[in-house]
């Protein structure tokens, strides 16, 4: 298992790394894990492709990615996957994609738990009509993540 900090232009990261896949991604503002077991080439491949994505050049990333999580949380977190670059989905369309077309709010726990945000893009999940709703790096993140895309959204 490595751990690697780094900074973004949003603040610092970091990625975790187990048996050759990312398993969690920390958000600026968070409290971050302390660096372990030096800059793999995953992590820094990683690294690479988040800072990518960041600068408007990455659209998807090409990382092998082992969340941790309940089978519902898994099939939500592949949903996510599915949502192309610049677009959104709300957390009813997700439920109803999963076959939960009533866990709209299930799908909103699943999102709140996945620790591989932006890898697996749940900013990309937004309240009906389009609203900005809550994200674990916080809304301005979402904010700035959803415009860097082109995104569709409203604020509240």
């Amino acid at each position: 298992m490595g751990i690697l900090v780094f900074d973004t232009p949003l603040g610092p990261m970091a990625l975790e790394e187990a048996e050759g896949s990312i398993t969690r991604l920390c958000l600026p503002g968070r409290s971050l894990p302390q660096p372990s077991g030096g800059e793999t080439a995953l992590l820094c491949r990683g690294r690479q492709e988040l800072l990518e994505y960041l600068a408007g050049k990455r659209k998807s990333f090409d990382l092998p990615l082992s969340p941790r999580g309940t089978p519902f949380q898994q099939r939500v977190w592949q949903a996510l996957g599915d949502i192309p670059y610049g677009q959104t989905r709300t957390y009813a369309q997700i439920a109803r994609a999963v076959d939960c077309p009533r866990g709209f709010r299930a799908v909103g726990m699943a999102n709140h738990r996945n620790p591989i945000p932006i890898l697996i893009p749940c900013h990309r999940v937004v309240g009906s009509g389009g609203t900005l709703t809550g994200y674990a790096g916080g809304l301005e993140l979402k904010k700035a993540l959803l415009a860097l895309e082109g995104a569709d959204f409203t604020e509240k």
